[in-house]
């Protein structure tokens, strides 16, 4: 290294100055030490003689003579910021109460459409005003899943996460009626209780919900319909409700999601609806004095910062080891969202997101061996997120809002939604796609954050986008292999202490193949997965065992080609 080299570590923090300190050299390079006293982002890279030294494409360094190459990024975030623990380690398992399981007949509102046909055809096509009303039910209920918990338990599940479960006009209930009850035809507030306790026995939590950026346009707070008893936002300028929402032409020109005028638009800044939300008695609060573990935020980059950290604030109040998750899709740590950077996972707003930028990553590599894809979104969560964060992300692979994850990995593509409802993959289709689906969960299960498994992709459920994605759950035509399979992950979940917190190291990769650790202390688990032609032997000092085959193992791990395998030492 020559003598007269100089070099500095350029820093800034989001929107301003930069700041360049002279490092001080090394043996074998240069050094610097710095402590940051400010919560929020902060980009930084070197300058090397004439030289900048910037962040590539695995966080590696390259060299530009432009100093507007691509920064490394650091997320200062609050000192006592945690995460719950119960989060960590766990599996977590999403229900849409309407197609899951039902029990009995519950009574049902004369504007919705009762079906009786268990696992028929959601309905899609428009109405003759070019709407869908998405307002007919199959009866799924809070009973339903209440009896099915020995069934989740078999699968390793330790958290539920709800669809909405408030009173509403839809099927999904995203166009809350009224926040503070239960849908009459999912339950009473009795099922609900009885929910919390039976998985509270088996150790499952239940994660709520929360739609909070807009409500309905029936419902007990806008009421354009007047099927309520109360005076809504809707009738009348002296409503107690009328501030929460923003008119542009009284009444029937407002601010509304999407522009979709079923669902108007809140006003977070109302004083009233705050309290609504927040206050002792609020919304929050109630639910998780009946024991909820915490909520979910639908469309959380619609929720201002402020709105968000009151509601942290208020959640933990209550119960200060509760998870609230939000719904953001993209990288959450430096997310701009209408014209401002999102402070997300500073410390005092969300305890996860989910995952969608791994759900890509993940889905890419099992359809086209895409390792460089997995590779850079593992190395951005990793140097992005909080560890607090990144141990309790809720990984997932399809939700309620993505086509099926059997049905993408089947690669049929479709023009429209009549093609969607007719189109379904042969047997030997869905073999194939059971094959990629297989290695997909193995790296949802194994790499760091929680899985979310979407109800029914565990008995190879197919569907297109909404609403074929939320079909009824086939509780007679069981996958029993594909059922073994994720009950093995689900089983290693909760056995292998590593996957809760541990550590993740890339051992090796290849096109189409990686290998990679999660360790914690002296708990190790190797994980490979290979969706190439190739061969590849992994060399390693033991004896090892596989845990999906029970196959045993010494001083190497062979990576068969199209395989997958979790290992520890004996």
């Amino acid at each position: 290294m020559p003598q007269d080299l100089d070099a500095s570590f350029v820093f800034f923090q989001d929107g301003k100055e930069r700041t360049a300190l002279s490092m001080q050299r090394m043996e074998n390079g240069f050094s610097v030490s710095l402590r940051f006293n400010q919560i929020g982002l902060f980009f930084y890279y070197f300058r090397v003689g004439g030289e900048f030294f910037g962040c590539g494409k695995w966080r590696d360094g390259v060299i530009s003579k432009k100093a507007d190459m691509r920064t490394w990024q650091i997320t200062v975030y609050e000192e006592h910021y945690e995460t719950p623990a119960w989060m960590k380690g766990g599996v977590m398992y999403q229900i849409f109460p309407d197609r899951f399981y039902k029990v009995g007949n519950r009574p049902i509102a004369d504007w919705k459409v009762r079906r009786e046909d268990w696992g028929g055809m959601p309905s899609y096509r428009p109405n003759e005003y070019g709407k869908v009303l998405n307002n007919d039910f199959f009866g799924g209920n809070l009973n339903g899943i209440t009896e099915k918990l020995d069934y989740l338990k078999s699968l390793g599940i330790t958290v539920i996460y709800l669809n909405p479960i408030f009173e509403a006009y839809s099927n999904h209930r995203y166009d809350t009626g009224d926040y503070l009850k239960i849908d009459t035809q999912l339950g009473t507030t009795e099922d609900f209780d009885r929910l919390i306790a039976e998985a509270k026995k088996r150790g499952i939590h239940i994660v709520l919900d929360a739609v909070l950026n807009h409500t309905g346009s029936d419902s007990r707070y806008f009421n354009r319909y007047g099927r309520y008893d109360s005076v809504g936002a809707y009738q009348s300028l002296s409503s107690p409700y009328y501030e929460w929402y923003r008119f542009r032409n009284f009444p029937d020109s407002y601010e509304s999601w999407w522009g979709i005028d079923t669902l108007p638009a809140v006003n977070e800044h109302a004083a009233s609806f705050q309290n609504f939300i927040f206050g002792e008695d609020g919304v929050l609060k109630t639910w998780l004095r009946h024991g909820i573990g915490g909520y979910r935020l639908d469309v959380a980059d619609e929720l201002p910062d402020f709105f968000l950290q009151k509601l942290r604030t208020a959640v933990k109040e209550q119960t200060p080891d509760a998870v609230v998750i939000g719904e953001v899709w993209e990288d959450a740590s430096n997310k701009i969202a209408y014209s401002e950077r999102r402070q997300y996972l500073q410390g005092y707003e969300l305890d996860s997101v989910m995952n969608y930028p791994l759900k890509d990553a993940i889905i890419s590599f099992v359809q086209s061996g895409n390792t460089s894809q997995l590779k850079e979104t593992m190395y951005m969560l990793i140097d992005n997120y909080p560890k607090q964060t990144l141990d309790c992300l809720m990984n997932i692979l399809g939700t309620h809002d993505t086509p099926r994850i059997l049905t993408v990995l089947g690669g049929k593509t479709c023009a429209n939604k009549d093609e969607m409802a007719v189109t379904s993959m042969n047997e030997q289709e869905v073999e194939s796609a059971k094959k990629k689906l297989k290695m997909a969960a193995a790296l949802q299960f194994t790499l760091p954050g929680i899985p979310c498994v979407y109800y029914g992709d565990e008995n190879a459920m197919q569907g297109y986008q909404d609403p074929f994605c939320r079909g009824c759950f086939d509780w007679v035509n069981t996958d029993e292999e594909l059922l073994a399979f994720y009950q093995k992950l689900g089983a290693l979940r909760n056995q292998l202490i590593a996957f809760r917190e541990g550590e993740y190291d890339e051992i090796f990769s290849d096109s189409g193949c990686i290998v990679y650790e999660r360790r914690t202390g002296n708990d190790v688990v190797y994980v490979y997965v290979n969706n190439s032609s190739g061969i590849y032997n992994i060399h390693f000092n033991g004896e090892f065992v596989e845990h999906l085959t029970g196959n045993s193992f010494s001083d190497r791990i062979t990576c068969q080609p199209f395989s997958y395998g979790i290992f520890t030492r004996k």
